[in-house]
């Protein structure tokens, strides 16, 4: 890890090409957990996020080979790939898991702490400047998913808390993305997060066969899932350059808080498909994780409109 003195600082046209894509992507990524939810009902979690990165790496494959973005793979980056790959699948793993046992819109309003700690780890660790009024709305923001995370573990006890730990990965997997996707082609990186992240579940999958875990015993899809788990690996692909497009275009910070719109059209999807509706403490709960992540968006405008006096930026580097 070394640190470098200069930093590109993103231009109002680029910040608002990077909060589209970014919005692009939130409303496309609630139907990977659709899919998911109705894919683990039989097959086991490890399976389902083996088959996301499968299929997504495939949807990438021809068009690295059409840009030759395999020109422009950093193998001395190999390592914050690999790391990368890990993190992701412990997340996924992590809330497919928990769609098994949750309501999708119950599931992904708590895993909305990681806008909150995206923008407090891109203060600590990519040095933008947050100030006190937005650690607050994070603080605010964080009380909102605990009104939605009590009756939550009350009906499923310790699984709700599986998104908490999904939220932290990404959250780290964002911050590396976002570093990373400066000097990296976007659709070689989302490639090689296929790749490296199949890598690990292979491995999962392989050791859990025979061991008839919910999580890591694999079986033979049939039917139905077979669709389910396309529809997991293409909404993945096409929500995920989106979101790599978005974070070279926008500091971390300024686009964390839009993430916040998931949970509506999550809600909606959950409500077509399964019925799922939140009740009156969740949606209160919901509330209150928009309107702190709508403000701490509004302060981050506000700022980015001043002069820019930080240069600082920390990068990845062997």
């Amino acid at each position: 890890m070394s640190s470098s003195s200069s930093r590109t600082v993103s231009s109002p046209s680029e910040v608002t090409t990077g909060l589209a894509l970014m919005f692009l992507s939130v409303m496309v990524s609630p139907l990977i957990d659709i899919f998911s939810k109705l894919a683990v009902v039989t097959i086991p979690s490890a399976e389902v996020t083996a088959a996301r990165f499968a299929i997504q790496a495939l949807c990438m494959l021809p068009i690295v080979l059409w840009r030759r973005s395999f020109t422009d793979f950093s193998w001395s980056q190999s390592l914050f790939h690999a790391i990368r790959g890990a993190i992701i699948t412990v997340s996924m793993i992590s809330f497919v898991t928990t769609l098994k046992y949750m309501a999708v819109a119950d599931a992904i309003a708590i895993f909305f702490v990681e806008p909150i700690i995206v923008t407090i780890f891109g203060g600590i660790f990519l040095k933008e400047t947050i100030g006190w009024r937005r650690y607050t709305a994070c603080g605010v923001g964080f009380f909102g998913a605990m009104l939605i995370i009590q009756p939550s573990f009350e009906e499923v006890g310790y699984v709700a808390l599986l998104p908490v730990l999904s939220a932290l990965c990404i959250a780290i997997f964002v911050l590396m993305t976002r570093v990373l996707s400066h000097r990296e082609d976007p659709w070689a990186m989302q490639f090689q997060m296929g790749i490296w992240g199949l890598l690990f579940c292979a491995i999962l999958l392989y050791f859990g066969e025979g061991t008839g875990s919910d999580l890591l015993d694999p079986v033979m899809p049939q039917g139905n899932v077979w669709f389910y788990l396309a529809g997991v690996g293409a909404t993945a692909a096409i929500a995920g350059i989106f979101g790599v497009y978005a974070y070279r275009a926008a500091p971390a910070s300024t686009l964390a808080p839009l993430q916040y719109f998931e949970i509506v059209s999550a809600t909606i999807f959950a409500w077509l498909v399964f019925g799922d509706f939140p009740n009156a403490v969740k949606w209160l709960g919901i509330m209150i994780i928009m309107a702190s992540g709508f403000y701490i968006l509004w302060r981050e405008r506000r700022f980015a409109s001043r002069p820019v006096s930080d240069t600082s930026e920390a990068t990845l580097a062997p």
